[in-house]
């Protein structure tokens, strides 16, 4: 079997599962939430589908000739009612980057390289707005998008094997990007409920230490207490206690107390060590 990688492009997007059942799409977003009613014209596209289909991938909005996050963003949170009129001003796209289900085969177990035509010859025939991400095994024309498509909004590479088989979570697969932005676990906030100061991390690389953000922005502060108080009025309908106080090292402030978020959130962060400086948080990724 080749052990030979492809690359492809990762975009600025929501991940989304595709399900094509008997009867009806259901989109599913990486966090469990059922996102169909968001999308209407993704879910009337995978109508196309055969039945017993399910894809991985990104939904993306293009904007002026470049990807849009916040723009998904506001295409994921909106009313039935409104996205139906967001659906003809912000179309979305669907670029699928794998095919776990075809006709009720389980094709995860299967290697990326026969996943991936089985995913070509799928959705190349349907056409937009449901398309193949790009790949290549080509190491100079992924050099050339790599270098060349950061202005589009494209974030980076994925690495993968053709002999792999589909890792759940994309752990199994290298992501190149170009800057040192990435998703962290947050396990924590220091400061009140009402006021958090910063949040406490675990980075996906290196030790699994926990690691506390330089302070929040405003609209970072009161987006996290929104979570914080709609989770603590979950946790009183359930009559669940509030947790103990735990601590983080904080670089040149040592020993830290916070209050531990179970179960964690994602957040969007920025930094250059996993020491020094702390780490920047960009956004909360609520869509995952």
């Amino acid at each position: 079997m080749s052990h030979e990688a492809r690359r492809s492009l990762e975009n600025d997007g929501h991940r989304l599962v595709v399900v094509r059942s008997e009867t009806e799409v259901v989109l599913q977003a990486r966090s469990g939430r059922i996102v169909t009613s968001a999308f209407p014209d993704l879910a009337a596209a995978a109508l196309q589908l055969p039945a017993g289909t399910v894809l991985d991938g990104e939904v993306v909005v293009w904007h002026q000739g470049r990807t849009d996050f916040a723009l998904v963003q506001r295409r994921a949170a909106a009313t039935a009612a409104r996205a139906a009129v967001l659906a003809q001003s912000l179309p979305a796209s669907y670029a699928a980057f794998d095919v776990l289900e075809l006709a009720g085969l389980d094709l995860r177990a299967r290697p990326y390289e026969r996943r991936r035509a089985l995913l070509v010859d799928l959705l190349l025939p349907l056409g937009p707005p449901l398309q193949p991400v790009p790949m290549t095994t080509d190491p100079e024309l992924a050099a050339t998008w790599y270098e060349t498509l950061p202005a589009s909004g494209i974030e980076g590479l994925v690495v993968k094997r053709l002999d792999q088989a589909y890792p759940a979570g994309r752990r199994g697969w290298q992501k190149l990007r170009h800057t040192d932005v990435r998703d962290a676990a947050v396990v924590g906030y220091t400061g009140t409920p009402r006021r958090p100061l910063a949040l406490v991390l675990v980075l996906p690389v290196g030790a699994e230490t926990p690691l506390m953000s330089s302070p929040l922005t405003a609209a970072l502060r009161a987006e996290v207490a929104a979570v914080v108080a709609s989770r603590a009025e979950a946790a009183a309908a359930a009559a669940v206690g509030a947790g103990a106080l735990a601590t983080v090292t904080a670089i040149g402030l040592g020993e830290v107390p916070f209050r531990p978020l179970d179960p964690p959130l994602t957040a969007e962060v920025r930094h250059t060590s996993t020491r020094h400086p702390p780490p920047e948080v960009l956004r909360l990724r609520t869509d995952l």
